[in-house]
């Protein structure tokens, strides 16, 4: 069973292996070889997992990103704040992370952030002074953001594994998400500074009206989403159709920018997209049901609570453990692959399940351009056409930014906590 469970994952991962092959064959060796469970209970145990009303926002979150990434949404983002931001010192920058959070918000897919904001602001970031070292590495690392502000999607298979609540941990992620975003701001303002980069036009009233109204059909996205979640108007599952019906509305009638071809080509996109996510969410959630029947996760808790770690120093283990899987698994298989041996631990040690799901999502997020194979690091080579030294070289300070943050969401549970009760109530 060791080998099932332990020596053979491995070996197929260090192989190159998909992820969720690899959690496919460990599972089915064990049953096959080690265990007196009849096969039929594999498939139906992987059916089972993919039967769940909260899966279904996967697809709509993902559609209406579609939607809006293949028009003028990211340009009239990028022109709103860039109104509203003014004259301030690395006006660009900041710009360039507001417009990406402001994206996170639609679409929830950190890859799509990277590729949509990175072709929209790099000439421009270009054209203000900016050394590319710089610029890669804020377009690469601050599409990371996308997972902790709502709507996310590694949150939605968190609530999945964790049996948690999908409004409250989005609510939760806010005050981290914008902690993040500030962190991000503070710094590149003081890299402007240093460097003697300039800020932007002065401020207008007048500019930043007309900028508004361009972009409102875009703004109306996440104040829709999110609105109707904390509103109790609608489930987040029910916000995520509404999106799509509303990106549809918005590219198709008031922008005119997306015919019905466009449109059923994002359809397919978001197809296989979700069909790659669903298959690891089968296979993962059989491999958590075959160490949950073999009581790995209660053995596990057993011996950490029997070495009577403090809890920050437990909590600093885990911090440590998911840095290292998000540097070569993606958020998704890391979540669902771990969250059933980890949250009976925090819970043990009185850690509320919802705070440790932004701690998970930090953690991931950082692993999403972390060298050396973050995703966003090949989406940015690939959409910004800049050298991998150079993408990894810009990257470095933002990464200690982002672990900074990390410490502080871990050790000061109210940040998350205290917006979760303040939306929700």
């Amino acid at each position: 069973m060791s080998f099932a469970l332990g020596l053979l994952p491995v070996a197929l991962l260090l192989l190159g292996f998909p992820i969720f092959l690899v959690l496919l064959a460990s599972v089915s060796a064990a049953l096959m070889f080690f265990m007196q469970i009849p096969l039929p209970a594999l498939h139906q145990t992987l059916f089972g997992a993919v039967d769940a009303y909260a899966l279904l926002a996967v697809p709509f979150f993902i559609f209406a990103g579609e939607l809006m990434g293949r028009g003028s949404v990211a340009e009239r983002l990028v022109g709103f704040v860039n109104a509203g931001v003014g004259s301030v010192r690395g006006s660009l920058a900041v710009t360039t992370v507001g417009s990406s959070a402001l994206f996170g918000a639609i679409s929830g897919v950190s890859a799509a952030t990277v590729a949509t904001i990175g072709r929209a602001m790099l000439p421009a970031l270009r054209r203000g002074g900016y050394p590319d070292k710089f610029s890669a590495g804020l377009l690469t690392a601050v599409g990371a953001i996308d997972i902790i502000i709502p709507p996310s999607i590694p949150m939605i298979m968190y609530c999945l594994a964790a049996q948690q609540s999908v409004p409250r941990l989005y609510a939760a992620g806010v005050l981290p998400g914008l902690l993040l975003a500030g962190m991000l701001c503070a710094y590149v303002v003081w890299y402007a500074r240093r460097n003697g980069i300039g800020g932007g036009e002065r401020f207008s009233l007048a500019a930043f009206w007309a900028a508004t109204v361009r972009g409102l059909g875009a703004l109306g996205a996440p104040v829709i989403i999110l609105g109707g979640i904390y509103g109790g108007v609608f489930s987040p599952t029910e916000a995520a159709a509404v999106a799509c019906v509303y990106a549809i509305a918005v590219a198709k009638y008031v922008y005119r920018e997306l015919s019905w071809r466009d449109i059923l080509a994002s359809a397919a996109a978001t197809a296989v997209f979700t069909g790659q996510i669903l298959i690891i969410v089968a296979c993962a959630s059989v491999f958590g049901w075959l160490l949950t029947v073999n009581q790995v996760p209660a053995a596990m808790t057993a011996w950490l609570t029997g070495l009577d770690l403090p809890s920050w120093s437990l909590l600093l283990c885990i911090n440590v453990l998911l840095l290292v899987v998000g540097c070569f698994m993606d958020p998704l298989s890391a979540i669902l692959l771990l969250s059933p041996l980890l949250v009976p631990l925090v819970t043990a040690i009185g850690v509320d399940p919802v705070h440790f799901g932004i701690i998970v999502t930090v953690n991931l997020s950082i692993g999403l351009f972390h060298p050396p194979f973050g995703i966003n690091i090949f989406v940015a080579q690939s959409v910004l056409k800049l050298p991998l030294e150079t993408i990894y070289r810009g990257i470095m300070p933002f990464l200690l930014i982002y672990l900074v943050a990390l410490g502080l969401i871990t050790y000061i549970p109210e940040i998350s906590l205290a917006s979760a009760r303040w939306l929700l109530n």
